[in-house]
């Protein structure tokens, strides 16, 4: 019953992604916009770490303490922190209730993809080790963060495209896994790079926001056209 029996060095990490999950709330209900986004994908950092950290710590999650505490703290960091961000940035929409519904949606498609993931990852037999059924939730923040600190945030394309992620995050499209740490190195300084003083950045006009963003978006999309292109090819006549 005690805590040490359970927790890990990696827990300590997964922590650190749902602190910056809620900082990001936190910012989102303070009407600091900007830092919220940047928050969040700080998070994303945390969360792509604590993998890593498992493995080089020889950590075993006997009893599923740790998966249930990163799933926890995903569902904070990139499932109500989107949602917050993108309720409080789209609040003058001209259609009322669609930020909150969209934002919901957000949530509940996070919650369902979390909960599938955790049952396909115990059903080892039946799950892929080198791909993600659905798209990973990480994407929730690193698509809608890198948006709107980009300088090219328009409300209508956010929650257009916040909805095509959250369906994606419940269908049955395997997107793949980018593992390794030159993968985790890469990624986190490009957030870094999006996540420092717009003074700093100014020479570059948002220039690493919109890199991001521009992989973030071609992940989510990619992957079922090819999919959806395959089929096609599949399905076709066979002409000679």
């Amino acid at each position: 019953m005690n805590m040490k029996d359970f927790i890990s060095y990696a827990d300590f990490v997964s922590l650190g992604n749902a602190s910056f999950g809620f900082l990001s709330i936190v910012m989102v209900m303070s009407g600091n916009l900007i830092l919220a986004a940047k928050f969040m994908l700080i998070a994303v950092i945390f969360d792509s770490l604590d993998g890593w950290v498992a493995r080089h710590t020889k950590g075993v999650d006997e009893f599923g303490f740790g998966k249930n505490i990163d799933s926890l703290a995903d569902v904070i960091s990139f499932g109500v922190a989107p949602g917050m961000l993108l309720y409080s940035a789209c609040v003058t929409y001209s259609i009322p209730y669609i930020n909150i519904l969209v934002s919901l949606l957000i949530v509940i498609c996070g919650i369902l993809r979390l909960a599938r993931f955790n049952v396909l990852a115990d059903l080892t037999a039946n799950s892929s080790g080198d791909k993600f059924v659905g798209l990973p939730i990480p994407s929730t923040a690193l698509i809608l963060g890198s948006f709107y600190i980009s300088g090219i945030f328009q409300m209508d394309l956010a929650l257009v495209m916040m909805m095509v992620v959250s369906l994606f995050m419940i269908s049955t499209v395997e997107y793949p896994k980018f593992k390794g740490a030159l993968v985790v190195a890469v990624g986190s300084i490009l957030i870094v790079s999006t996540c420092l003083p717009q003074n700093i950045l100014s020479i570059i006009a948002y220039f690493p926001a919109k890199i991001l963003f521009v992989l973030a978006v071609t992940y989510l999309l990619a992957v079922p056209v090819m999919d959806l292109y395959a089929n096609l090819r599949r399905s076709g006549p066979n002409v000679r």
